[in-house]
């Protein structure tokens, strides 16, 4: 595996030269959890379908916003002058002279973008969401084993000790304290039993058609094994490209504004009769802006360009900080992860075994017994919370750098 040093880790980032996630930075054992299923399920969320209405409904504006600006005008008029009638017909246009056209469909464009950009971080930040859940469930669920175990334990322990009690072997300070024991556990595993509910209950909620014994969250997580970021993930960012998106959008409607200071003519021709006379008139208009010349109007949306750019340059230096600290987050829990499971390797259920033998030859007493039971599962415990850590900030990691969904393509 590849790692930053601690002071690179901070600073040198944005290091890397390639475009997109190679397959070579993934690693998946089987697992149950596949891209398809995650992808179905994702787009089955209300969230998620309402976004996808609202991006349709930025793409018909874009689609309109290409459309000519002006329609032709019909006109018609009749009189009556004394015995004779006079009427017409005419049809008039007015001229884009200015091409404002081609502005207004430069500002579809950038709103086509946005809207894509949005979507596609909202269906990440979805993703992000339901695995999170995933993990935080499996979190839940190996507590609650590890829990009950516990209890187990302490329901066995207490019965013997309450039998070597009445042989005369041990005191009554013996079975009181492994009662206190097992009553705190009761309350702790009451307690994880309704985050398990709850954490159940979020996995449900953001993937509808998920059951406890179908796709399971693979052990070792999405298998990220190099953390140097491409120079090009901040860049390609989703969030910074709609960012930039709406900043070009204002500048073309900034465009568009000084654009509409100038005024365009309408032309118009018709025909018609004037009693017994045949009538044909040319018309020719021009909006005279002295009134209101529009100016104010432009220097708003000048500034509201500028204002977009320094919320671009915003989101671009927020993001370059959030793939720092997401990523120092990562390397930290990968490492403490690491170092737990090389001190516990093995450790575990040889630790348990030998510490019942000690206590059953009477090398420990039942006070040091109980502490050291506590201890070996409060190892346990920490155990299971390190590599849930590790695993959210891996997916945290990935929807920074904008690869997650390159990553969840590589699920079986």
């Amino acid at each position: 595996m590849k790692y930053f040093s601690a002071k690179s880790a901070g600073v040198a980032l944005i290091i890397g030269f390639s475009a997109s996630l190679s397959v070579s930075c993934f690693a998946f054992a089987k697992s149950t959890l596949s891209s398809e299923w995650l992808d179905q399920q994702i787009n089955k969320h209300p969230d998620i379908v309402s976004a996808r209405e609202l991006m349709n409904a930025e793409f018909s504006k874009a689609q309109g916003s290409k459309l000519p600006l002006y329609n032709p005008e019909l006109s018609t008029g009749y009189e009556r002058e004394g015995d004779g009638n006079n009427y017409n017909i005419g049809i008039s246009q007015t001229i884009d002279l200015w091409d404002k056209q081609a502005v207004n469909a430069a500002i579809g464009d950038k709103i086509l973008t946005a809207a894509s950009k949005q979507f596609t971080y909202a269906i990440a930040q979805k993703k992000a969401q339901a695995l999170t859940a995933l993990i935080n469930w499996q979190l839940a669920m190996d507590k609650s084993s590890l829990a009950f175990e516990q209890e187990q334990q302490l329901e066995i322990l207490l019965k013997i000790v309450t039998k070597r009690q009445k042989a005369g072997d041990l005191g009554q300070v013996e079975a009181e304290l492994t009662f206190l024991n097992l009553s705190q556990l009761l309350n702790k595993t009451a307690q994880i039993q309704a985050q398990l509910t709850q954490a159940q209950a979020q996995v449900n909620e953001l993937l509808p058609d998920w059951r406890p014994d179908t796709q399971v969250y693979p052990e070792q997580g999405l298998g990220v094994t190099n953390f140097q970021v491409a120079e090009q993930w901040l860049t390609q960012h989703p969030q910074v490209l709609a960012s930039q998106a709406l900043w070009q959008m204002q500048k073309s409607k900034a465009q568009y504004a000084m654009l509409e200071t100038k005024a365009d003519p309408t032309i118009g021709i018709s025909a018609g009769k004037n009693d017994v006379d045949n009538v044909i008139g040319v018309t020719f208009s021009m909006p005279l802006n002295i009134r209101n010349d529009y100016q104010a109007n432009a220097k708003a949306e000048n500034q509201q360009a500028n204002a977009a750019e320094a919320s671009f340059r915003s989101v671009m230096r927020k993001q370059k900080y959030l793939i720092q600290a997401s990523t120092a987050s990562l390397i930290s829990n990968k490492k403490y992860l690491g170092r737990w499971q090389q001190l516990m390797k093995g450790r575990g259920e040889h630790s348990a075994q030998l510490l019942q033998k000690q206590w059953q030859v009477g090398d420990l007493n039942t006070s040091d017994y109980l502490l050291a039971l506590q201890q070996r599962a409060e190892g346990l415990y920490a155990g299971i919370e390190l590599q849930a850590q590790f695993k959210i900030s891996e997916v945290q990691w990935l929807l920074d750098v904008g690869q997650l969904s390159v990553a969840t393509k590589l699920l079986n």
